[in-house]
């Protein structure tokens, strides 16, 4: 039996559990990830006022990219069930 084999055999019996794990794993890093932007916008919107609207939109946009990617990777995992 080779490598490939015997790690796809192992993806089949342990994708059930494995999947939902990476799921959250993924959610808890984008969460870590938008937590941090808006706090560095907001510190940074404390810094320079005059630069509020720019600051916001740009984290905003930011914060959109971030939960795009992470809703591929939610259903990518769920693929994998």
């Amino acid at each position: 039996m080779t490598f490939l084999n015997m790690l796809l055999q192992t993806a089949t019996n342990f994708g059930p559990l494995v999947a939902p794990l990476a799921a959250a794993l993924a959610v808890i890093g984008a969460s870590m990830g938008i937590g941090k932007i808006g706090a560095s916008a907001m510190e940074s919107i404390a810094r320079q006022p005059e630069a509020a609207s720019d600051v916001r939109m740009s984290m905003i946009i930011v914060a959109a990219l971030i939960e795009g990617a992470t809703l591929f990777a939610i259903v990518v995992c769920l693929m994998a069930l």
